[in-house]
């Protein structure tokens, strides 16, 4: 487990880990871990930008250690980076495992770079407002 023992950013989400999430070895699959993390984002993005965004890259994508059914998921995250349409956001996964006895600490499972572009209702690029 890594050494860190703090969230990096502000909480964006937070769910509960379920059955129909699992993989065939009974994990949380990595894709559900992925949509995830980009509701996630979006959610701190479209506040940034003041308006609708879409992804357009996924950076750096790392599975540190696997999710359990029942897992309290918590992603946190912070803006990295704005550009004039564009905007990268660091996220990271973290996990408390409340079926478990003896008090297992919350740890993190994941973490990415998301990258988010500013469009108009006409699906254009946009300039993200200056604050």
């Amino acid at each position: 487990m890594e050494d860190k023992k703090q969230p990096q950013g502000n909480l964006l989400l937070r769910t509960q880990t379920m059955p129909a999430d699992t993989n065939p070895n009974g994990d949380i699959f990595g894709g559900w871990v992925m949509s995830q993390m980009d509701i996630a984002g979006a959610i701190l993005a479209k506040e940034v930008s003041c308006g609708r965004v879409v992804t357009i890259a996924v950076e750096g994508m790392k599975f540190i250690e696997p999710i359990q059914v029942g897992d309290i998921f918590c992603c946190y995250g912070y803006v990295e980076k704005i550009g004039n349409t564009s905007m990268t956001v660091k996220l990271e996964v973290w996990v408390k495992p409340i079926l478990h006895a003896g008090g297992v600490e919350r740890y993190k499972v994941t973490e990415a770079r998301f990258v988010y572009v500013a469009i108009d209702d006409d699906h254009k690029k946009r300039q993200i407002p200056k604050k």
